[in-house]
């Protein structure tokens, strides 16, 4: 990269596990780099995600950094860490990497448009235009927040996204409280606050099958990291510590079947989602014989039968797997509680939101003091296209997709010159541990950096012909499963009017491994280099 020209080689945009892990091996490369963020600090999704019961639903030490100087002096306190937890971890990293030195907090990128004459990209903020010659989104997969059309929503003035969480918080003390939404976010808010507040209603959209969280206080002498745990998560379909298993499950007795379950529900996390059997997600009868078993352990645990149809009804509403396993620690006991009421919204919509409650299609009316937005995310997409990106021939991004993503390998597309994406669409992405993906994506980008600085080149960019073939792969892979048979971010299909189409690449971490590993000996073979 010549010093001549842009301002500089790369801005990476984002700082949460990506962006910083991006921006540190960059700079040890000696590429001038800018990382800009939305934030005033690090830390990404867990910066803004501070609503109550906030926490990661992967065990440590597989959620950090695998660099021996991070973890060598570090040490969590909990199995699952909540997020201020997370978010002292984030300042521990500082203090080792000296990351905020090249960080620009509190900048928006609003607009990032290719210079054809040039050869570099001017990305804007809304008080600064910078030019580089490279720009990496790491926006992440949750970035931007889903808002429900509901008549009336904005009048309500106590409310927030769970994405958006006020830093001051909420006292919910005494209060009466709405939660909309039944995913990640929204039973970590309701198992939290359930004995504080008055009254809670939950207005659940669909059942989430939520697995036990099994969490554990950690012994401070104890170390859990070493190099093995980290290369490990390398070789497994979701980057983590073990794998689907190999059989079926219809091909297993029965008692071995329910014995395998026993032990993967006993041992707690998302095992009973990402290591059971590998015909979960593609056989609708071994889906069946998972649901039944999880809906045999949580129907034990609610005290009302009524109540037990909604939340774990006997006809599984969607095929187990294909939408996000959640994890949980005392979720369903809260429907015994005398101060929790729950609203089914398939059968019993919202008709309304007004300044004082919410009215619902059988015209009860909940008069409520705080509204809580559990609704989930415009999904792997959606925060690229926030911004306003456009490439050759001043085309927008937005337009370009419009027919369906089109990447190569989920880093870069055809007349987007140097426009690289890292955690985002056509990746494992939403099916990988964010760090595993952080630095096996990240190295990746950083190594084809170097191939094009070493050959005294200046531009990458997908062929059409990759990114077709890498898009018909992607699709031909979701499709061998049942996921396109479930309405979920997985597919865009919860958000109106969003294409319908596999965003994540399912083939598994190690055979993406190979894949992106093979175009870069090749020579970033899929590219073209100018």
């Amino acid at each position: 990269m010549t010093s001549q020209e842009p301002q500089y080689d790369v801005i990476v945009v984002g700082a949460g596990f990506g962006g910083c892990y991006i921006l540190n091996e960059l700079r040890k490369e000696g590429f001038k780099t800018l990382l800009l963020e939305e934030a005033s600090d690090l830390g990404g999704v867990w910066y803004w995600n501070t609503y109550n019961g906030a926490r990661t639903d992967t065990r440590v030490p597989l959620y950090e950094f695998s660099d021996e100087k991070i973890w060598s002096d570090w040490t969590w306190t909990e199995k699952y860490p909540g997020v201020e937890e997370i978010q002292r971890y984030f300042q521990h990293v500082d203090s080792k990497l000296n990351l905020k030195k090249d960080i620009k907090f509190n900048s928006r990128v609003e607009k990032s448009y290719f210079d054809e004459q040039k050869g570099v990209w001017n990305v804007s903020t809304k008080s600064d235009t910078f030019e580089t010659r490279f720009v990496v989104l790491a926006t992440g997969f949750a970035s931007k927040p889903l808002i429900p059309d509901i008549k009336g929503l904005d009048t309500f003035k106590t409310q927030a996204h769970t994405s958006k969480w006020p830093k001051e918080g909420f006292n919910f003390h005494g209060k009466r409280v709405g939660v909309i939404g039944t995913g990640a976010s929204g039973i970590q808010v309701i198992q939290d606050i359930a004995g504080d507040v008055k009254d809670l209603v939950v207005f659940q959209r669909s059942p989430t099958y939520a697995l036990p969280m099994r969490q554990e206080k950690l012994d401070a002498g104890k170390k859990l990291q070493t190099k093995e745990v980290y290369d490990h998560r390398n070789t497994t379909f979701p980057g983590l510590e073990d794998e689907f298993s190999s059989q079926s499950a219809l091909e297993v007795s029965d008692e071995e079947r329910e014995r395998f379950y026993e032990d993967l529900w006993t041992r707690g996390g998302a095992g009973f989602w990402l290591f059971t059997y590998k015909d979960t997600i593609t056989s609708p009868v071994a889906s069946d014989y998972a649901y039944k078993f999880w809906r045999s352990k949580v129907i034990q645990r609610i005290k009302s039968p009524e109540l037990a149809e909604i939340l774990a009804p006997e006809k599984a509403p969607y095929y187990f797997g294909t939408k996000r396993a959640t994890l949980e620690q005392a979720y369903y006991e809260v429907y015994n509680r005398s101060n929790v009421s729950l609203v089914d919204l398939n059968s019993n919509a919202i008709k309304e939101v007004t300044p004082d409650g919410v009215l619902v299609a059988d015209g009860k009316f909940y008069e409520l003091d705080v509204l809580v937005l559990a609704t989930g995310f415009d999904s792997v997409t959606g925060g690229i296209l926030a911004i306003d990106i456009k490439g050759k021939d001043a085309l927008p991004l937005a337009q370009k997709w419009e027919g369906g993503v089109q990447t190569h390998l989920g880093f870069a597309t055809a007349g987007f010159p140097n426009l690289i994406f890292h955690y985002g669409p056509q990746a494992p992405t939403s099916f990988c541990n964010g760090p595993t993906c952080a630095e096996l994506q990240g190295g990746w980008i950083v190594g084809a950096l170097k191939h094009i600085r070493d050959q005294k080149l200046t531009s990458l960019e997908a062929t059409r012909q990759s990114e077709t073939d890498w898009a018909k792969q992607v699709q031909f892979i979701g499709d061998q499963t049942l996921l396109p048979l479930t309405k979920s971010e997985y597919m865009g299909t919860n958000i109106p009017g969003k294409r319908k189409e596999m965003l994540n690449y399912l083939g598994g971490v190690p055979l993406y491994i190979q894949q992106i590993n093979t175009s870069l000996t090749e020579g970033l073979s899929g590219f073209v280099l100018a």
